[in-house]
C-alpha cells in the first residue's frame, strides 16, 4: 500500500479531486447555475487529461477509474436534461400494452389510459411542455430499453433511471473490450479509447444524463469490428441494431461505396493527381464495386431497422413519427451554427424566421456533402471509412438547425479510430451551449455560441490541411 501510495501519489490526487468533482456535479448543480457548471466541467476535463496522460500505460486501472466515476452518479437524478421522464413515460406505455408512437402525453392524458400509467401527471410535468405535445421520436430498440424499465420499476422513477444506467455502462464495457481490439489492429495506442471513456463530456451527458449515444456507439463500433474480420453479414446486422437506437447511422451507408470495391490499391496519393485524373480514378473505382454484396448490405440493415418498427405499425405510426422526426429539421433550433447565419440573412431579407423553408433544404444539402465524401474520398480501408464518418456526422451537425451537446458524443468516439482529435475539443467547448439554460426565457449567448464553433472549425482546418503545423503529443 505504501509503495501504491509512493509512486501513484500524483495521480491519486488527481483523481480523488475529479471524484469530488463529479459527486458535485452530480447532486449538488442546478443546471441554471452556469458558472459553477462550467467551472466544474473545465476542472474535470483537465484532470482527466492529466490523468490519461500519466496512467496511460495502466490501461485497466485507467477502466477502474473510468468505472468509478460513473458509480458516482448511480443515485442521482438527471439534472442537465429532462429527457429521462419521456424515456420512463414512454416506458410504462409499453408495459401496459398501449403504442407510444400513436399518441402525445397531452392527448393521452385526457384519455381512458390516463389512469393506468403509474405517476402519469409526474412523469408529463417532468418532461415539459415540448415534449409532452409531440410524438415520440425514440426507434424500437431504444423503446425495448425503455420497456424494460416499465416491466421492472414499477411506481419508481430512480429505479428506472438505474436500469437505463445498467444499459449504458454495459454498451460502455462493450466499447472499452471492442474498441480496445479495434485500437490494437488499426495501430493505434489502445489507450486512446480513454478520449472517450474517461472524457467527462460522456461520463455527464450519458451516465449522467442518460443518453443513449453510448449504446448506439457500441452497437456502430461492433459492427466496424466485424468488418474488420470481413463478417460484413454480421456487421450489417449490428448496424441494423444501432439504427434502431438512433437513426443516425443512415447517413454512413453511401460511405459504404467505395468500401465494397475490389480495388483496394490506394498506393498513389491523390495530391499528386489532377482534377481529371482523380474524377477518371474514382469512376474506375466505381466500376470495382461488388455490387452484389453492397446491395445485400443495406438489404440486410433496413431489414433489421423494418422488422423492429414492424410491432409498432398502423397507419397512424409512420405519419406520426415522420412529423416528430421533421420538428428537429423545421422548428427547433438551439446550439447551430450555419443555420443562425443563414437565419440573420433571412431576417434581413424576409424579415421573419426562414427555418420552415431552410429546415427542408439543409438536410438535402447534407446528403449531397455525405454523397461528394462516398465517391470522392478514398474510402477503400476501415480507418478511412471511420474518417468518412466522421466527416459525414460533423457536417450534418453542421447544418443542422439544433445540436444538442450529447450528439456530438458519437464523432467523438470514431475520431478515437483516426487522426482527427477536433471531436474531443469540441466536446470540451460544447458545454458553452448550456449558458441557455441559465436564464428563465431560455435565450443562448451567440457570442459563446460563435465561440465554440470557432474554436471547432479552426482546430479541424489546422488539422485537415496543415497537420504538420499542429502538434498531436496533446492527445497522445
Amino acid at each position: 500500500m505504501f509503495q501504491f501510495l509512493k509512486f501513484y501519489k500524483i495521480p491519486l490526487l488527481l483523481f480523488l479531486t475529479a471524484a469530488a468533482f463529479y459527486w458535485s456535479f452530480a447532486y449538488d448543480l442546478d443546471r441554471t447555475d452556469f458558472p459553477k457548471l462550467i467551472t466544474l466541467y473545465a476542472g474535470l476535463f483537465f484532470l482527466s487529461f492529466k490523468v490519461i496522460q500519466l496512467l496511460k500505460t495502466r490501461f485497466w486501472l485507467l477502466a477502474g477509474i473510468a468505472l468509478i466515476f460513473r458509480l458516482i452518479f448511480i443515485l442521482a437524478l438527471p439534472n442537465l436534461s429532462q429527457d429521462f421522464y419521456r424515456f420512463i413515460w414512454d416506458g410504462r406505455l409499453l408495459a401496459n400494452g398501449i403504442n407510444p408512437y400513436l399518441s402525445t402525453p397531452d392527448l393521452l392524458m385526457k384519455s381512458a389510459h390516463f389512469g393506468s400509467i403509474s405517476q402519469a401527471q409526474e412523469l408529463v410535468n417532468g418532461m415539459g411542455n415540448l415534449s409532452a405535445s409531440n410524438y415520440t421520436n425514440y426507434p424500437p430498440l431504444n423503446q425495448l430499453i425503455f420497456a424494460v424499465a416499465g416491466w421492472i420499476s414499477g411506481n419508481s422513477i430512480l429505479f428506472s433511471v438505474l436500469i437505463f444506467r445498467f444499459f449504458i455502462v454495459l454498451s460502455e464495457v462493450g466499447i472499452l473490450v471492442f474498441g480496445r481490439k479495434l485500437l490494437k489492429q488499426l495501430e493505434i495506442p489502445e489507450h486512446y479509447i480513454f478520449w472517450f471513456l474517461l472524457n467527462p463530456f460522456v461520463i455527464i451527458e450519458c451516465t449522467g444524463n442518460l443518453h443513449f449515444e453510448s449504446v448506439m456507439g457500441f452497437f456502430i463500433l461492433l459492427s466496424f469490428y466485424f468488418l474488420w474480420k470481413q463478417k460484413w453479414i454480421i456487421s450489417a446486422i449490428v448496424l441494423g441494431l444501432s439504427v434502431s437506437v438512433k437513426l443516425l447511422p443512415l447517413m454512413f451507408l453511401p460511405l459504404f461505396l467505395k468500401f465494397f470495391s475490389n480495388n483496394k490499391n490506394t498506393s498513389e496519393s491523390s495530391e499528386n493527381r489532377s482534377l481529371a485524373a482523380q474524377i477518371s480514378a474514382n469512376l474506375n473505382d466505381l466500376k470495382t464495386i461488388k455490387w452484389t454484396n453492397l446491395l445485400s448490405y443495406y438489404t440486410i440493415v433496413m431489414l433489421i431497422v423494418i422488422l423492429g418498427f414492424l410491432p409498432f405499425y398502423n397507419s397512424a405510426f409512420l405519419a406520426n413519427f415522420s412529423k416528430s422526426i421533421g420538428l428537429w429539421f423545421q422548428k427547433f433550433e438551439f446550439n447551430a451554427s450555419i443555420y443562425y447565419v443563414i437565419r440573420w440573412i433571412g431576417f434581413q431579407i424576409k424579415g421573419y424566421n426562414i427555418i420552415a423553408d431552410t429546415g427542408r433544404i439543409l438536410p438535402v444539402a447534407t446528403f449531397i456533402i455525405i454523397l461528394i465524401i462516398s465517391l470522392f474520398r478514398k474510402i477503400k480501408s476501415l480507418k478511412s471509412l471511420i474518417s468518412g464518418c466522421v466527416f459525414a456526422l460533423c457536417f450534418y451537425f453542421l447544418l443542422s438547425t439544433t445540436v444538442h451537446p450529447w450528439y456530438i458524443l458519437t464523432p467523438l468516439l470514431l475520431s478515437i479510430f483516426t487522426t482527427y482529435r477536433f471531436p474531443i475539443v469540441w466536446s470540451f467547448v460544447a458545454m458553452l451551449s448550456y449558458y441557455a439554460y441559465g436564464n428563465g426565457n431560455f435565450q443562448e449567448n451567440l457570442w459563446l455560441i460563435t465561440l465554440e464553433y470557432v474554436v471547432v472549425i479552426g482546430f479541424a482546418i489546422i488539422e485537415v490541411f496543415f497537420p504538420k503545423k499542429l502538434s498531436f503529443s496533446l492527445f497522445s
